[in-house]
């Protein structure tokens, strides 16, 4: 399917409140297409968190590279920046986010990160005018219902359960690293730092969907919906 197939279904059988957005990484050469703007543009520098959300918000087209980016966790989990052994370590999660050096090391190591210089940059527009056809990642956000929905449409073929992980840090890990290591729908659970700077809400989750899985979670979304399995969820009157 198009970029514009996927977003009539999506808007159809999910009605998300915001654009879905459509992620695509890019190798060192490789060109933001015409008319992207960039954290530069604006006189700021994004995290990942904050580019997806201002992509889904306000529909614009952006690019991040290394240079315009703010988090130093995103910038390693993209490989667009060395990993340092005080990150690895575990001292970024002490005293925050674990009790002891040892509980923090676990946990970074449990992020999963692209390979330093894999990619250069990364480009997100909504996913209607997506330049690249398909885009590595979809993603969506949107309220528990809607996210169950998309699992149920991604389950519609296999069956059985979706399994994902969840950390409640480094969203934007799980939403394109993952997502693209294992070819797999991931479940997201948007962490502290979307929350924070991209504003994501207390009442959103997020679904985010490898390039590979896209016309079998939307042929799932219709043939579940044909079959009465509905958003928004019908209620026993």
């Amino acid at each position: 399917m198009d970029v514009q197939a996927l977003t009539e279904i999506l808007e159809t059988y999910i009605r998300p409140a915001t654009f879905p957005v459509g992620i695509k990484m890019l190798s060192a050469g490789e060109a933001f297409p015409p008319r992207t703007r960039t954290p530069a543009d604006l006189g700021a520098h994004f995290a990942t968190c904050q580019t997806i959300n201002v992509v889904r918000r306000y529909g614009w087209s952006l690019g991040l590279s290394a240079d315009d980016h703010s988090c130093p966790l995103g910038l390693v989990a993209l490989g667009l920046k060395p990993n340092v052994d005080y990150l690895q370590e575990g001292n970024a999660c002490m005293g925050m986010y674990t009790e002891s050096l040892e509980a923090g090391a676990r946990m970074e190591d449990a992020v999963p990160k692209f390979a330093l210089g894999r990619y250069a940059s990364m480009f997100a527009s909504p996913l209607r005018q997506h330049p690249f056809t398909p885009p590595d990642v979809v993603v969506v956000f949107g309220n528990s219902a809607q996210v169950m929905r998309l699992v149920q449409g991604a389950l519609y073929k296999r069956g059985g359960y979706l399994p994902s992980s969840f950390g409640g840090r480094l969203d934007c890990a799980d939403i394109i690293v993952r997502t693209m290591q294992t070819d797999e729908c991931q479940v997201i659970l948007p962490c502290t730092g979307d929350r924070m700077f991209g504003q994501t809400q207390d009442d959103e989750m997020a679904f985010s969907i490898p390039a590979s899985k896209l016309d079998e979670v939307m042929e799932g979304l219709q043939s579940t919906h044909k079959n009465g399995i509905r958003y928004p969820v019908p209620a026993l009157m």
